[in-house]
């Protein structure tokens, strides 16, 4: 009896590990996607997503009216590429949680947005990942922008 517990204790042990060790590469898959994005370095950002990515934008448009826009990955990589080097941006990711079942993972991860030193606003990233070859990549991310119920840190 005390052996069929030891090997069941074992099998849920290597389960477990699994879970947290596939939860780490998905944080650290965002981790590298925003690390290129702050060095706007293009072929680091392109190592983390997927050739078929999809992106979209919950935010106001100008009469204060709520829309989903949708944007091209080339669009986005260009425009951030083409930041001057005198403009200062930081996103910074508060928080991360993770869900996975099998090869699929979702990332919620809220962020305050950081220009030249000040805030800008805050938000959620949704990122939705594949594994595949053992490596996640980034195939769906959304995000929220909003100046209202922010409560910026002060680092």
């Amino acid at each position: 009896m005390k052996n069929k517990l030891l090997l069941i204790f074992v099998f849920l042990s290597f389960g477990i590990y699994a879970q947290t060790s596939d939860e780490t590469l998905v944080k650290e898959t965002i981790d590298d996607f925003f690390k290129a994005f702050h060095a706007k370095d293009s072929l680091a950002m392109q190592q983390v997503v997927s050739s078929t990515i999809y992106l979209q934008t919950v935010g106001k448009d100008k009469a204060g009216e709520f829309l989903l826009r949708t944007e091209n990955y080339t669009d986005l990589v260009h425009s951030i590429t083409s930041i001057p080097d005198s403009v200062n941006f930081q996103e910074r990711l508060t928080d991360y949680t993770i869900k996975i079942d099998a090869h699929m993972a979702n990332a919620w991860v809220p962020y305050e947005f950081w220009l030249n030193g000040a805030f800008h606003h805050c938000g959620v990233n949704s990122f939705q990942l594949y594994k595949e070859n053992d490596a996640w990549q980034i195939i769906y991310l959304i995000d929220t922008r909003r100046t209202e119920g922010c409560t910026p840190s002060s680092k």
